[in-house]
């Protein structure tokens, strides 16, 4: 489960950001990437966190995987605080991202296997996890190779394995269909969905409205650091007001 309570995050602002953000932010020091947000994610469900970007996505999912602390507000992940016991979230916490990088002179096998290293997994039990990811995520005919020769879906099938070896109980995806072909994409929701099924705690981030519907069982919409919806998907749909999803979340994101 993950509890997030009146989380915040302000950044400050170079004299060079300043200028780059233009006229109207001359005389501003901090800016609020998230501001004052309030959700919580069950085991057993995918919970989606969606807005353009810019919104605040990454900047919530990172701080829920202790790769930023928060301005103010308390985040716990199974139980645990994510500043207090960061080291515990840590063990409990598998978090993808695209823009996290990889050793390219080493193959998957070798990635995997040196993460579930760090993570004290048994031969056993490694060995019976990476033929279930490997099975899925279609990687055993290039796990050989050296990450540095494979193409982009075969890394981020790569990164995605050495996420989750460990077989944490919560799972947070940044954006982890973007830039894919329609294969490799199918692959990662199947996975998604599998965690579903296994009773994980899911997360993740997309701009992909067909995704959401494919995929969430909850919903939050961040926009501008706020969150203009939160609860679930059914909730969302008997109060909309456009004629479909993508045009009662464009309306909503308008507003804002």
């Amino acid at each position: 489960m993950i509890k997030v309570s009146h989380l915040t995050k302000e950044f400050k602002l170079t004299k060079r950001t300043r200028k780059e953000l233009g006229e109207s932010y001359k005389d501003v020091k901090t800016i609020k990437a998230v501001n004052d947000i309030n959700f919580e994610c069950v085991s057993g469900k995918v919970f989606g966190l969606i807005g353009p970007n810019g919104a605040g996505k990454t900047t919530t999912l990172r701080m829920i995987a202790t790769m930023l602390k928060p301005t103010a507000g308390t985040i716990l992940v199974s139980g645990y605080n994510t500043q207090k016991e960061h080291q515990k979230v840590r063990e409990k916490i598998g978090f993808m991202t695209g823009q996290t990088a990889l050793y390219d002179r080493l193959t998957p096998n070798e990635m995997v296997n040196y993460i579930a290293e760090l993570h004290g997994m048994t031969s056993g039990k490694l060995s019976k996890q990476k033929e279930k990811l490997f099975t899925l995520l279609g990687m055993h005919e290039f796990a050989n190779r050296r990450i540095g020769r494979l193409s982009s879906g075969m890394k981020q099938k790569t990164s995605i394995a050495r996420t989750i070896i460990h077989d944490p109980d919560v799972m947070v995806f940044d954006e982890p269909t973007e830039g894919l072909d329609v294969m490799t994409s199918r692959n990662i929701i199947e996975l998604i969905r599998s965690c579903r099924g296994d009773k994980k705690t899911v997360i993740f981030s997309t701009h992909r409205m067909g995704e959401v519907k494919l995929l969430c069982d909850d919903i939050a919409i961040i926009h501008c650091g706020k969150l203009y919806f939160n609860g679930s998907m059914e909730e969302f749909e008997s109060q909309m007001v456009a004629d479909s999803f993508e045009d009662e979340f464009i309306r909503l994101v308008g507003e804002g």
